[in-house]
């Protein structure tokens, strides 16, 4: 059994790259995988183009869902979190904006990025501000458990 379920967030997300990123609009449900970022309050940042259907989508409805899971075996015993929360685009970013400061803390400084996020159709930054947080796990678990943490 988890006792902890944010400390084991803080300690998971680290290891992964990718989340699996749900919109949707008019009902109609769309996934993406995303590189993702995230800041000391926990909350999610990528980078996409305005053009992409998640941003589309996000533009219409920002109310989102995911997930970051490491790949896993058959028979591994598995962890992974979940999220739910609303994504909105960030405008006008700069050196001190924390989305940039998360990139950089994940990715490494990288002035290009900053600049093309600023440039009309350029990869912009997103924000999800997550409501919900759910670690699903097998591993402390048995049998599998999830758990919920409500974040702001």
């Amino acid at each position: 059994m988890l006792s902890n379920i944010e400390q084991v967030i803080r300690e998971y997300l680290p290891g992964v790259v990718h989340m699996s990123l749900a919109t949707s609009n008019n009902n109609v449900p769309w996934i993406s995988e995303l590189h993702f970022m995230y800041d000391a309050d926990l909350h999610i940042y990528f980078r996409s183009l305005p053009s992409r259907r998640h941003s589309l989508d996000i533009k219409e409805n920002p109310n989102v869902s995911g997930n970051v899971i490491k790949q896993h075996t058959i028979g591994e015993k598995v962890r992974g979190v979940y999220f739910e929360g609303k994504a909105e685009l960030i405008e006008n970013v700069t050196m001190q904006s924390e989305s940039y400061k998360a990139f950089t803390k994940r990715f490494g400084p990288n002035k290009d990025v900053l600049e093309e996020a600023n440039t009309e159709n350029g990869h912009k930054f997103y924000k999800i501000t997550v409501e919900n947080y759910y670690v699903f796990d097998s591993i402390s678990s048995n049998p599998s458990k999830k758990y919920k943490l409500s974040w702001h």
